[in-house]
């Protein structure tokens, strides 16, 4: 199929296919009238990185665990892992921010900056320690 097919297909830009075929995340098999052509194949290998750009895979990760040996890729699975327990500690950081920015929307005090629930996520913020984020949100005095 041409690269206008698979681009009508998968969803994406002709220009984000060729994108993806020069850095050898996808294949042509050739071309016909000036257009790259495509074997069926490539709608699959298209939602592999789909997939993994919605995990947070860089390209260079996906083009790694895309490169097969045979017809079909080779899955890292503790890269998936490892990933898994990325997404688990930013979900935790995220409803940690959530619960602060709730906290503050609902706080009695006058002032943001007399909340001692605001103060401790700013002084978090301010030095990057997002880890510790959800036991401070969790203490309330």
């Amino acid at each position: 199929m041409n690269i206008s097919e698979v681009s009508r297909r998968s969803g994406l830009a002709a220009s984000t296919l060729r994108f993806y075929d020069e850095k050898g995340l996808i294949q042509s098999i050739g071309r016909h009238a000036q257009q790259r052509v495509f074997g069926e194949e490539v709608l699959d290998r298209l939602a592999l990185i789909a997939l993994g750009r919605a995990a947070g895979f860089s390209l260079q990760e996906i083009g790694t665990m895309l490169q097969a040996d045979g017809a079909r890729p080779r899955v890292d699975r503790g890269m998936l892992r490892a990933k898994a327990d990325e997404l688990d500690r930013n979900i935790r950081q995220l409803k940690a921010v959530r619960d602060g920015l709730r906290h503050a929307a609902e706080c009695p005090e006058s002032s943001h900056l007399d909340c001692p629930v605001f103060r401790r996520l700013m002084q978090a913020a301010s030095v990057g320690e997002f880890a510790a984020l959800p036991a401070m949100v969790a203490r309330r005095d």
